[in-house]
C-alpha cells in the first residue's frame, strides 16, 4: 500500500492555532501562502489574493455556478469526463451542455461542435485537464484557440486540474494549468484529494484570474459567496503548509505505482489481441476498447459475478459509444494483476 507519512499528517493537526476561529472568506493566509508557494515549485506564479478555499472540488464547481449563472443558464462541459458535472450543475438550476472530445490516436477538443452547441444563455466552459478518464491534457494550440472561443462568447474558463501532478511524461505542447491565464475570466482548480492523495480531508481551492472590471467584480462576489458559507474547517487549513510540504512524497508513491501498472497492462495487450488500450498522457485511469459482443453493462455484471473484478463501464463517463472500459491503475499492483488476466480471460472466452 501507500506509505502516507502519518506522524507527520497527525502532528500537522496538533497546532494549537486551529482552537482559535479567526475566518477569512479567501481562508487563511497560511493556508494560501502554502498553495503560492505548491504552485512556485511548478514554475507558475499566482497572486494570494486570488486564491479561495473550499471544502473540495466539486464545492468549487457548485461556488461558481452561483457566482458565474442564473437559474436556467448553461455551462459547456467536455465528454468524455467527469461525470458528476450534470448533476452539480442541476442542484444550481443550471443545464449542463455536452461538447466532445475526439479521438484520432489522442484526443482533442471538438471545436466545430463546441461552436454550435454554445448558446445565448451560455457563461461558462469546463475543461479537465488533465482530463479524467483518458488522462489527456489540454495542448496549447487548443489553449489559443479556446481563450478566443471564450472572448468571442464572453465566457468564464473553468478548469479542473486535480490530475496535475500525475504526468506519465513530458511533453513542451502539454498546458499544465491556466492559473496564469489573465487575458479572459479564468478559474483554476485543485485540491488535497490528489494533491496528497488525502481526499477525507477536504479541502480545495480555486484560483481566479483576469482583467479589467469583470475580473475585480467576479473577485468581489466570490469573497462574498464564499463569506457566506465559510464552510473549510480551521483544522485542515492550519495543517495545509505541512501537508503541501509532504505531497510529494505520496506523490512519487502514487505515480510509481500508475507507471508500474500502465507498462505491466500494455504488455498483456499485444498486436493481435482483440482489446486495445488507448494512450494515457497522465492521472489514474486507463481505457480499454473491447469487442462490442455483448454490452458494456452485461460485461460488467459478467466480471463482477463470475470473476469477482470491478470495473467502470465506459457510459459512466459518457464515453460516447459501447465498448469502452476504465480500469483504475492506482489499485495495488498485484490485485490489478490479477483483475486484468480474469479481465482478458472472460473477454476471451466470450470471443470464441
Amino acid at each position: 500500500d501507500i506509505n502516507y507519512p502519518e506522524q507527520e499528517i497527525l502532528s500537522a493537526f496538533a497546532n494549537p492555532k486551529a482552537l482559535c476561529y479567526k475566518p477569512d472568506p479567501k481562508g487563511l493566509l497560511s493556508a494560501r501562502t502554502a498553495i503560492v508557494k505548491y504552485y512556485k515549485l511548478k514554475g507558475i506564479f499566482i497572486n494570494i489574493d486570488n486564491i479561495f478555499l473550499s471544502a473540495s472540488t466539486s464545492e468549487a464547481y457548485t461556488l461558481l455556478f452561483k457566482l458565474l449563472m442564473e437559474p436556467g443558464d448553461s455551462v459547456l462541459v467536455p465528454v468524455p469526463s467527469y461525470p458528476l458535472f450534470e448533476h452539480l450543475a442541476q442542484v444550481e438550476g443550471v443545464k449542463s451542455i455536452s461538447y466532445p472530445l475526439y479521438f484520432d490516436g489522442g484526443w482533442h477538443i471538438d471545436f466545430y461542435v463546441l461552436k454550435n452547441v454554445c448558446k445565448k444563455n451560455t457563461r461558462a466552459i469546463i475543461i479537465v485537464n488533465p482530463n479524467n478518464p483518458t488522462g489527456s491534457f489540454l495542448k496549447q494550440s487548443e489553449l489559443t484557440e479556446l481563450i478566443q472561443f471564450c472572448k468571442n462568447n464572453q465566457l468564464a474558463l473553468i478548469s479542473d486540474e486535480v490530475f496535475c501532478d500525475y504526468p506519465h511524461y513530458d511533453d513542451t505542447e502539454r498546458v499544465n494549468s491556466i492559473a496564469q491565464i489573465n487575458e479572459i475570466l479564468t478559474f483554476s482548480l485543485n485540491g488535497l484529494s490528489k494533491a496528497a492523495g488525502l481526499p477525507q480531508l477536504k479541502l480545495g481551492w480555486i484560483v481566479i484570474n483576469g482583467q479589467g472590471e469583470l475580473y475585480h467584480e467576479a473577485h468581489n462576489r466570490l469573497e462574498f459567496i464564499t463569506d457566506l458559507f465559510l464552510s473549510v474547517s480551521s483544522p485542515v487549513q492550519h495543517a495545509l503548509p505541512t501537508l503541501l510540504d509532504l505531497a510529494p512524497i505520496i506523490q512519487e508513491q502514487i505515480l510509481k505505482r500508475v507507471l508500474s501498472n500502465y507498462s505491466w497492462l500494455k504488455k498483456q495487450i499485444k498486436a493481435e489481441s482483440v482489446c486495445r488500450l488507448l494512450p494515457v498522457e497522465a492521472g489514474w485511469y486507463a481505457i480499454l476498447q473491447v469487442p462490442k459482443i455483448i454490452t458494456e453493462e452485461e460485461l460488467l455484471l459478467e466480471l463482477l459475478i463470475k470473476d469477482n473484478v470491478i470495473v467502470h463501464p465506459g457510459y459512466f463517463f459518457d464515453l460516447q459509444t459501447e465498448g469502452y472500459l476504465v480500469v483504475s491503475l492506482i489499485t495495488r499492483s498485484d490485485i490489478f494483476q490479477t483483475g486484468i488476466n480474469y479481465l482478458l480471460s472472460r473477454i476471451d472466452r466470450l470471443t470464441q
